[in-house]
């Protein structure tokens, strides 16, 4: 009954979620066509969705669209790729060994709060060219993420499914690879998702700093320019592509996890 239920409810819930959307299009629309001004906020030169509409079909159009999401790809891809083995490695260290987590923890958790701006300067001396202190930034901004939900996933596993395994002779490395990846795998799935877009995030700071290509330094231009719609289309396309890779890993985190799939079903 209840499966049924949502089922039914699917289509409704869809429909109410465009139209939510196309409510918060047609309020933005009216705020700028009538330069409303609430005295704390203004619209007087905010774009309305009619003019970037216009402005992503001219970018689109345009020969500008595929560098720059060729160059921000490439840059978030490369930086989380390393976070992601490092981070899950480095996390799976520290949740199974005391010792890993003495040494490993204590700096790590130094290092989480420092926010991706303030490592720009410091990437931009440690490394010989842009490209890999954009990149070193992405790294940053994902693994730590990474490295704390795969920390929380390995801690959370039943401990009677070790000692069975244990009582089964389960060596080090069967242990790791039946036991601990598996049941810590929902929180390293969260953990990646929640990581990519971070590394969005760290990149578009980067970019708008020392890129010359990319997504980040499009929308920096575009406000020194004053090309005030090509700033909204910049964030679209920020949002949208922080939302489909994460939506992406999600999807294949559930692919490569199909017990929750079947725990979630019952």
């Amino acid at each position: 009954m209840a499966v049924s239920s949502l089922k039914d409810a699917g289509p409704a819930r869809a429909g109410l979620r465009v139209a939510s959307v196309l409510a918060c299009l047609a309020l933005w629309q009216a705020a700028s066509s009538a330069h409303l001004n609430l005295g704390v906020v203004t619209f007087a030169n905010t774009p309305g969705p009619v003019e970037v509409g216009g402005a992503a079909v001219e970018l689109v159009r345009s020969s500008q669209l595929v560098p720059h999401l060729t160059a921000s790809l490439a840059r978030v891809f490369a930086g989380y790729a390393a976070a992601a083995v490092l981070g899950v490695a480095i996390g799976v260290a520290i949740g199974r060994s005391r010792f890993a987590n003495d040494v490993l923890l204590p700096p790590l958790e130094v290092l989480r709060p420092i926010p991706a701006v303030a490592w720009i300067p410091l990437a931009v001396l440690m490394f010989p060219s842009s490209e890999g202190s954009m990149i070193y930034i992405t790294f940053i901004g994902a693994l730590f993420p990474i490295v704390l939900n795969t920390i929380h996933g390995v801690e959370t596993v039943d401990q009677r499914l070790i000692a069975s395994a244990r009582s089964l002779g389960a060596g080090r490395a069967a242990m790791l690879r039946e036991v601990i990846l598996p049941g810590a795998a929902p929180s390293i799935v969260t953990g990646l998702a929640i990581g990519m877009g971070t590394s969005w995030f760290c990149l578009i700071t980067a970019e708008m700093i020392s890129g010359q290509f990319g997504i980040g330094y499009y929308t920096w231009e575009s406000y020194t320019l004053q090309n005030y719609p090509d700033i909204v289309v910049g964030m679209l396309l920020i949002g949208l592509l922080g939302m489909g890779s994460s939506a992406l890993l999600r999807r294949a985190g559930e692919f490569a996890t199909p017990w929750r799939r079947v725990g979630r079903a019952r």
